[in-house]
């Protein structure tokens, strides 16, 4: 028996991802739960943001996130020009803000917001921010990752709103039997 044929279950969807096989590798990623966030930053045309779930804690020391947005987004030059910019953690009652901030979506008309010291909008009630300054931008395909430097952070408690399967959803606490 080799390698690949003690590791294949039955049920289980085998594929080498190419230009071909993008719905099945979306799937295959999906499986991953991840937090659902909104990015904001402030641009020529005023403030902006975008839902997104490519969000990553990197350093402690020094404080380092990352976020990666598509570059076939109408605002990926915005979002990677922008010298500064702020990452909202969604709680799970804020399923509101991801349909505001997405393709369509009605942003920040008829929102309560700020702007922060760097000009940054800053959305209140979301159980967790972190307002950065841009420290690097790195080529990753069709998206290009954005490397933030943590400048201030806040957070509240809150159940986190989650993403998968192409669904939001919440976490639960359950222990498995």
């Amino acid at each position: 028996m080799t390698m690949m044929q003690a590791i294949h279950e039955p049920s289980e969807h085998r594929f080498v991802p190419d230009a071909q096989n993008t719905r099945p590798l979306r799937n295959a990623l999906g499986a991953f739960t991840t937090g659902v966030t909104v990015v904001t930053a402030r641009g020529d045309a005023g403030p902006i943001g975008m839902t997104v779930n490519s969000f990553a804690s990197v350093s402690l020391d020094p404080p380092l996130i990352l976020w990666s947005p598509a570059k076939t987004s109408s605002r990926h030059g915005v979002f990677t020009a922008a010298p500064h910019f702020a990452v909202h953690v969604l709680g799970v009652d804020q399923d509101d803000l991801t349909r505001r901030f997405t393709r369509g979506g009605m942003g920040f008309d008829e929102l309560d917001w700020q702007e922060n010291a760097e000009g940054v909008p800053v959305l209140a009630g979301t159980i967790a921010r972190f307002e950065c300054a841009r420290a690097s931008l790195h080529d990753a395909g069709d998206h290009t990752i954005v490397l933030g430097c943590v400048l201030r952070a806040a957070h509240r408690e809150g159940e986190p709103l989650c993403f998968s399967r192409g669904v939001f959803g919440r976490f639960s606490h359950a222990r498995p039997a």
